[in-house]
């Protein structure tokens, strides 16, 4: 068996191993065939130097945006951005690219106005999001003097520029999506199937709780697909307005700790540390309540979910520090399940490094020491398809440690013989039927003939089959209505839950047709069985007098048929009655 067993578990790593490299061979090569047409349509002309600026009352003259950098902005603040245009800039349908950061936008191409953004907005006090603005901008532009107008929404929105770049209409949003494509497939099959796996699990949950964590797991996914779809500006390819995308993507940030923090509760209880219990508690009711906080303030327009963002960063590293804690602690079960959830977590941790590194590198440094973008949607894809095989795994080991338990539990209240209750499962039915009120049923008893003749004259094996056909035939019969037990050795029990006296003598009748049949389905057979029956109710009789009366009578039919059978000359004598 143990070979067995080995040879399944190695066949399993090999299309594991398979399955992994196909993976790692294929990526390269569709990711090559998205890229290859890259570098023609990523052509552009940089607007980025010669820039005048004014920020409040400061004033630089002959700026570089990438080099330039300023103290973080307030709300309120006003910045005017001026350079003239270059006077040929070779492109057929142009469109300017340029990174919007919590700030009303105007502008102006000779002092007439050409575009305007989330002026009436910042006058309402709502919020303006961030993302890329996509603005035509033909060529009777060329040459003229280009002023930008912001204003900030928010406190401490940013401290440099991003490049401002001029594309061919066509080319401007495959640019976007073939820059940030990693988020782009990740996000989408974050979304997919935390919506598919949502969806069965809702109806899943009406009939069991254990399939809460794979809700949680759902959600959570769903959460991140929606933040990585927005937080690298995949969704402006719909037209969407920035505050909407700005909007999903802080929603989907902080709503996103509060699955998780359900799912490792398993992980705490497991623990069966009073502290780290209360902290769960304490924790995932400030979670809640920061949520709350942060939606209803932003509904109010006070603070909106950015202005937030520090206050629940803080609270989100709390988590993850929490997070990692208890799993790392759950490592003393050596359960294969919390091993994977570390190393998912760490995966998680270690890719939002590489992307906050990268960000603030390009944002107060201005270098891009890291080019590969989305890799924090990477590792949460990674984490969730961990989370999901934890979750397959324990699922695995709980449903064969209930297998197990249940056939422990069977094998407890069965007869191995014959498959019906034992004794046990019996007089534990029949105390369980003191407790109901105004039951009537009848218990017969049932006792087989001949058995020992039968297993001194032709071997046990044959007084077995005569116990199994008896135990067939008395199932047969009274199965339907009741419970079908043998007591042990050629004794058997049925209490069935009527006490109509037409119906048993229907079931009586049914009960020696059977026998008969039996007999002659099976040869040599000569099967002969004396029974007894009585009826009562809880509310007149007790159970255990009853069975006593129909043991009674069954040992009085039973001399009946002895009696009967030597009056015949000791011929066999296979009927009941």
């Amino acid at each position: 068996m143990k070979a067995i067993i080995s040879k399944k578990t190695v066949w399993k790593i090999i299309w594991i191993v398979l399955a992994l490299a196909g993976i790692l061979v294929w990526i390269p090569q569709i990711d090559r065939l998205i890229t290859k047409d890259y570098a023609a349509m990523s052509e552009c002309v940089l607007l980025d130097d010669a820039w005048d600026i004014a920020i409040n009352e400061e004033t630089y003259q002959n700026v570089v945006l990438t080099d330039f950098h300023f103290p973080a902005v307030r709300k309120g603040d006003a910045i005017t951005m001026e350079r003239t245009l270059p006077s040929d800039w070779g492109l057929v349908e142009g469109v300017l690219r340029f990174y919007v950061r919590h700030s009303a936008v105007r502008m102006f191409i000779d002092e007439e106005l050409v575009y305007e953004y989330g002026c009436d907005r910042l006058a309402e006090g709502r919020t303006l999001g961030s993302g890329y603005q996509f603005i035509k901008f033909p060529d009777t532009y060329q040459g003229k003097r280009l002023c930008i107008q912001l204003v900030m929404a928010e406190d401490k929105v940013f401290t440099k520029f991003d490049s401002v770049r001029l594309y061919e209409w066509e080319n401007a949003y495959r640019v976007l999506i073939t820059e940030n494509r990693l988020p782009l497939f990740c996000g989408s099959f974050l979304i997919l199937f935390g919506l598919i796996v949502s969806v069965i699990t809702i109806f899943a949950l009406v009939y069991s709780l254990k399939y809460v964590r794979l809700f949680c797991i759902s959600i959570f996914a769903l959460c991140m697909g929606l933040w990585s779809l927005s937080y690298y500006h995949v969704m402006l390819v719909f037209a969407m307005p920035l505050y909407a995308v700005s909007l999903i993507n802080y929603l989907a940030l902080y709503l996103a700790p509060v699955p998780l923090t359900i799912y490792i509760h398993q992980e705490v209880v497991n623990l069966k540390n009073g502290p780290l219990r209360l902290f769960y508690r304490i924790f995932l009711a400030v979670d809640l309540a920061a949520v709350f906080a942060a939606v209803a303030l932003h509904a109010l327009n006070l603070v909106h979910l950015a202005g937030m963002f520090k206050y629940m960063q803080a609270v989100m590293l709390v988590g993850v520090l929490y997070f990692l804690l208890v799993l790392v602690m759950n490592l003393k079960f050596a359960r294969l399940e919390n091993r994977l959830s570390v190393a998912g977590l760490l995966v998680v941790i270690f890719c939002a490094v590489y992307d906050i590194l990268g960000y603030n590198s390009g944002r107060y440094f201005g270098r891009d020491y890291f080019t590969v973008r989305g890799v924090t949607s990477i590792g949460i894809m990674i984490f969730i398809c961990i989370m999901f095989i934890s979750f397959y795994i324990e699922m695995t080991q709980k449903m064969m440690e209930q297998r197990e338990r249940d056939f422990l539990i069977r094998s407890a209240y069965t007869d191995e013989l014959t498959q019906l209750h034992n004794r046990r499962y019996c007089m534990e039915y029949m105390n369980k039927l003191k407790e109901e009120r105004s039951f009537q049923y009848t218990v017969i008893c049932f006792d087989l003939n001949n058995l020992k003749t039968v297993n001194d004259t032709y071997g046990h094996a044959k007084g077995d089959v005569l116990i199994r056909c008896a135990a067939e035939v008395i199932a047969e019969t009274f199965g339907d209505y009741g419970v079908v037990a043998r007591m042990g050795g050629d004794e058997f029990v049925a209490v069935i839950g009527t006490a109509d006296e037409d119906r048993l003598s229907v079931l009586m009748e049914q009960f020696q047709q059977n026998i008969a049949r039996k007999n002659r389905s099976v040869k040599d057979l000569n099967m002969s069985i004396a029974y007894g029956y009585a009826s009562g109710s809880q509310s007149d009789s007790d159970i255990d007098k009853v069975y006593q009366i129909a043991d009674d009578r069954m040992y009085e039919k039973k001399r009946q048929m002895k009696n009967l059978q030597g009056t015949l000359g000791g011929k066999d004598f296979p009927c009941t009655g």
